[in-house]
């Protein structure tokens, strides 16, 4: 998830330059320039804004648990490594009393469920 923050930091750290150097010819009054030039940071504000609220959404979507006897088959699908085979079964074999249910009643196997038990419940 770091790489895409990073990228987006740094084109918004060369557009600004990049407004500047496109802003600046003689033919321009100063008050053009000016004008130009705080719409375009007004811009980049935003947008680097909406990115930064974009991936702290991300962010806290993935730290949500999922309740296996509510969630929805798009919820399912969203945990790593779950088949949409594994997704109907988990459905279909409801309800389960604690989460650790998936693998003693070979809902799936205890690979796939190791990569999901921090991120699954069994509430009711």
């Amino acid at each position: 998830m770091q790489f895409p923050r990073l990228h987006y930091a740094g084109l918004l750290a060369l557009a600004l330059p990049l407004a500047s150097i496109t802003a600046c010819n003689t033919r321009d009054n100063p008050d053009e320039i000016r004008s130009r030039t705080a719409e375009a940071t007004e811009t980049m504000r935003r947008d680097a804004k909406a990115m930064a609220e974009g991936v702290k959404e991300g962010m806290d979507r993935d730290k949500k648990n999922i309740n296996v006897n509510k969630a929805s088959r798009e919820d399912l699908l969203s945990l790593p490594g779950i088949t949409e085979h594994e997704a109907d079964r988990i459905i279909e074999q409801r309800p389960y009393d604690n989460s650790d249910d998936l693998v003693r009643r070979h809902v799936i196997p205890q690979a796939e469920y190791d990569k999901i038990s921090d991120r699954i419940i069994a509430g009711h």
